[in-house]
């Protein structure tokens, strides 16, 4: 029974798409590379007869579920040893002068990561920006023609700049160098007159050169100032300058310029343009630059025969030897330098002005901006390893991606702090430890992490070589699994490469002797079925024959067992409270229960969550519903009119059919049941008997019990008052009279007015005839 379960929960397993059965791993080491999510079960009796060695490799708590004991389950997990962890360094007015290699800025210092396949380890980095941290700054200055007037204005920059750096450092050194260009054609003319002095006119120049090393760092300005002001300018024939050679010198001869570990700042003042790769070509140079120092006399030496350095070589380099550049250009080549800062980390930009009277001021600000940001950068990762970065900056202000590698805005005294994950995706094809550098750019200080990984398990050590249990030694005993040799194969190694096609290892494959091999799902190798893989990763062959699958079983509503259970060897196995072969009967009666409380409403069964009813005049999904029956109240009121007040039109056979409940009397309607006090159905009714009376009761099943609450007495309509009614009948009569005679009063009003009217109308017309008839007289007189 215990080997059928675990076969189900492999196969609900792969059903589920678990990336650890998909991988087919056949070693412990395969398994736990595959994801952080896998185990693997060293238990030697763990796997049942069909199943494939690739089995024991799963999720770990799909292990749990087929029954691994705990102990057996090798999941080995990563882990992160701080080996080298000083405190960064917190000045107070009790702490003296430190020297540079005593300040920490970055903790913590070394690492060691043991690092699983697909599990990341993170660590904390945090980054404090010192006080009072030393500076060495090198002024490196184009001494072409052009710059005549800017050197007046650096003769003095020594001893004024010391003094200004005061404010931020009590270690301050500084050196000068010059550069103007290849002494080539066609950068310089190389006739003799011109080799001695490649300025025209009256002016005095010294000869060209690429790059000279005029004072080594040091901390005494007024050295710088002595040195410089001896220094001449020079000239040469094109626009762009040679800077780059001299700031790739400046960057790899640490010992001639005397760089320490220190913040390096690195001035390349110039009004004009540069050089890069490619450019040399011109004076048929055609070697790259080799990136090394060549520095004779503190004069470069190999200009005529290395090409310009890239830019990327030139970051590269910078960056190694933790380099900051501060540009100081004039406004017209402000915009390509700007493009030119975008190329390099931890450089800057400023407006120099036409005779660098303000290189002080200008050097300051870039310092400022420099410091203030911190960015992380790490050395070249092994492959399949990934890092990624999280800052928390000044005020709690959080970033990812590209911004979480930096923190802007950080003042001396400032504390932020770096979350840093490392994962490796596979295991190196060495057994070696890795290591990676992580380090601010511009600061010397750097933390060492160390790349360990788990690339087997604990119980591989403990491997028994030519096991007898792999079929005469023919593999090793490792994890509970037999790991074949070379040319053998077989979960128990019991196979040459060369037998695996035999007719004897074929009728291993045949279920029930039949004619198919592998049930026509897989593949006969070395007597044992391997089941062929599906598209659908999801769907899966399975058995010994390979005669099992999880995607051949009885659907309900389009869905594979209905929804409610998984597909085990073409059976729905049925969720709890299911059945069914598709799993589509539901044993719930919750349903099934009617307002009343009972299954069906008493009238039906509950056949898989639906009620089937027994009584045909009763319809519905709780067969409450009848069409054809009257109400309730209607259905009892015989019955209890008969048994409250002894009448109506059972009262003769009451007892024979009227006693299948039980009757309660109250004294008034208010003493009656009511809904909101029942935790079962209550039905109110009001009936009327053949006196017009009205009764009142309650019905209501509790318990099996129908039980019947009425109002012991009748409510009975009380009969008319006669007075009232003849009186209102009589006075009607009297208003109505009354009413009719001044209606016919008022019309015999308006009739009489009227015929006066007409009266009147019909005098006044005789009287007008009369005159006339006068008038019509005299005339006729008058004429005789």
């Amino acid at each position: 029974m215990e080997k059928l379960s675990a076969k189900k929960e492999l196969v609900l397993s792969l059903a589920e798409g678990s990336i650890c059965i998909k991988a087919n791993a056949q070693s412990c080491g395969e398994c736990i590379q595959v994801s952080e999510t896998c185990g693997w079960c060293s238990d030697e009796k763990f796997l049942t007869v069909g199943q494939p060695k690739s089995a024991r490799c799963d999720d770990v708590e799909s292990l749990r579920k087929r029954k691994c004991d705990e102990k057996n389950i090798e999941n080995p997990r990563g882990n992160i040893d701080i080996n080298t962890n000083k405190p960064v360094t917190i000045r107070n007015s009790n702490t003296g002068k430190l020297k540079p290699e005593q300040i920490t800025q970055i903790q913590p210092q070394k690492v060691t990561l043991t690092l699983r396949s697909g599990e990341a380890q993170t660590f904390d980095l945090k980054f404090r920006r010192a006080e009072d941290y030393p500076i060495d700054l090198y002024y490196l200055m184009d001494l072409s023609f052009s710059m005549k007037d800017d050197l007046e204005n650096v003769k003095n920059l020594g001893t004024d700049l010391m003094r200004e750096m005061q404010a931020i450092t009590s270690d301050f050194r500084i050196g000068f160098g010059s550069f103007v260009e290849k002494t080539v054609m066609p950068y310089i003319s190389t006739t003799p007159a011109r080799l001695i002095n490649p300025c025209t006119g009256n002016q005095n120049c010294t000869s060209p050169f690429s790059y000279k090393n005029v004072l080594k760092l040091t901390n005494k300005g007024d050295e710088f100032n002595r040195l410089v002001s001896q220094q001449q300018i020079s000239g040469n024939l094109d626009s762009p300058e040679g800077g780059f050679d001299a700031i790739m010198q400046v960057a790899v001869c640490e010992e001639q310029i005397g760089w320490r570990n220190v913040t390096r700042l690195l001035v390349f003042s110039t009004d004009a343009g540069f050089h890069f790769a490619g450019d040399g070509k011109l004076g048929g140079i055609v070697l790259p630059n080799d990136g090394k120092c060549h520095l004779e006399n503190n004069m470069y030496t190999m200009s005529h025969y290395y090409d310009y350095p890239s830019i990327a070589h030139l970051v590269q380099k910078l960056s190694d030897h933790n380099i900051q550049t501060i540009f100081a250009v004039t406004e017209e080549f402000q915009p390509v330098y700007k493009e030119l800062k975008n190329l390099i980390p931890k450089s800057a930009v400023g407006t120099l002005s036409s005779n660098s009277s303000n290189v002080i001021k200008l050097i300051i600000d870039a310092y400022n901006s420099l410091s203030s940001e911190v960015i992380l950068e790490n050395g070249r990762l092994p492959e399949g390893v990934s890092i990624t970065y999280k800052s928390i900056c000044k005020n709690g202000v959080e970033g990812t991606g590209e911004n979480g590698r930096k923190c802007s805005n950080i003042s001396l005294g400032d504390e932020v702090t770096f979350k840093i994950s490392v994962e490796a995706q596979k295991c190196p094809s060495h057994d070696k430890p890795e290591v990676i550098t992580i380090k601010p750019l511009g600061f010397t200080e750097e933390v060492e992490v160390v790349l360990k990984f788990i690339c087997d398990c604990e119980c591989a050590a403990f491997g028994e070589k030519n096991s007898k249990d792999c079929t005469n030694g023919h593999g090793t005993l490792e994890c509970g699994a037999c790991k074949c040799n070379e040319g053998r194969i077989g979960g128990q190694c019991e196979c040459s490469k060369d037998e695996v096609r035999t007719e004897d290892l074929d009728a291993n494959c045949r279920k029930d002797n039949g004619t198919d091999i592998c049930s026509n799902n897989g593949d006969c190798v070395c007597g044992t079925c391997e089941c062929k893989k599906r598209e659908n990763p999801a769907e899966v062959y399975s058995g010994q024959y390979c005669e099992c699958d999880n995607f051949n079983c009885d659907r309900s509503n389009n869905k594979l067992c209905g929804g409610h259970g998984q597909c085990v060897c073409r059976k729905c196995v049925c969720d709890a409270n299911y059945t069914g072969s598709a799993c589509d009967c539901s044993m719930d009666s919750s349903t099934c229960l009617a307002k009343n409380g009972q299954i069906c409403n008493g009238r039906g069964i509950c056949d898989c969550g639906i009620c089937k009813c027994t009584n045909p005049k009763f319809q519905g999904p709780t067969c409450e519903i009848c069409p054809t029956c009257p109400g309730v109240c209607t259905e009892h009121k015989d019955c209890v009119q008969c048994r409250a007040f002894k009448e109506g039109e059972k009262k003769d056979t009451c007892e024979q059919d009227c006693s299948y409940f039980d009757l309660i009397k109250v004294n008034d309607r208010d003493k009656l049941p009511q809904p909101t006090d029942q935790s079962f159905p209550l039905t109110h009714c009001k009936e009327r008997d053949a006196n017009d009376c009205w009764f009142y009761y309650t019905y209501a099943i509790r318990n099996g019990t129908k039980e019947v609450y009425v109002v012991e007495s009748l409510e009975c309509p009380a009969g008319p008052d006669i007075i009232p009614i003849v009186a209102g009948v009589v006075a009607g009569i009297v208003l109505i009279g009354l009413a009719l005679l001044l209606i016919w009063k008022l019309l015999m009003i308006i009739h009489d007015r009227r015929e006066f009217a007409k009266f009147e109308k019909e005098k006044m017309n005789a009287k007008w005839d009369t005159i006339i008839n006068n008038d019509s007289r005299y005339i006729d007189l008058s004429g005789q």
